[in-house]
């Protein structure tokens, strides 16, 4: 399945987001994500089942603990993680879920065809985060070069 532009654009107009796997690792792909969302001027609800803050933000130590209001979710696990997550969110109604590249597996996308759930699988978020920098950048450029950037 290929994200569209249309339903990347759709995830990214809610600034209200959980991320699952946000590492306290200032040099882990979590942390970078995180990061980069609260200097776009995301809220940013950190999971991570093993501290109480990410870099003095309150952390979440799972997806049902997160508030009501917040119905987006990007996952950036170790794949052995990522099914039990999409379910959780799904249990949550959490219906905007971005699965990291590299975090997706059939059995967690298999879990949402029944639901009403915007997915995006297969595209890396920093990519997609404007004003795009550094090697995202050239990354996006390239795709869109080979035609290969969603449309």
């Amino acid at each position: 399945m290929k994200a569209t532009k249309a339903a990347i654009d759709s995830f990214l107009s809610i600034h209200k987001v959980a991320i699952a796997g946000v590492s306290r690792d200032p040099k882990k792909f979590g942390f970078l994500v995180f990061k980069q969302l609260k200097e776009k001027g995301y809220e940013v609800y950190p999971i991570n089942p093993g501290t109480d803050n990410i870099n003095g933000t309150p952390c979440f130590r799972s997806v049902s603990s997160l508030p009501l209001n917040v119905h987006s979710l990007i996952i950036v696990t170790p794949k052995n993680q990522t099914r039990d997550i999409v379910a959780e969110a799904i249990t949550k109604g959490i219906d905007n879920i971005w699965i990291q590249q590299m975090s997706d597996t059939p059995e967690a996308i298999d879990l949402t065809k029944n639901h009403p759930v915007n997915l995006i699988t297969k595209e890396c978020i920093l990519m997609h985060l404007d004003p795009v920098t550094g090697i995202h950048k050239l990354h996006r450029s390239i795709l869109k070069f080979f035609g290969k950037y969603p449309k």
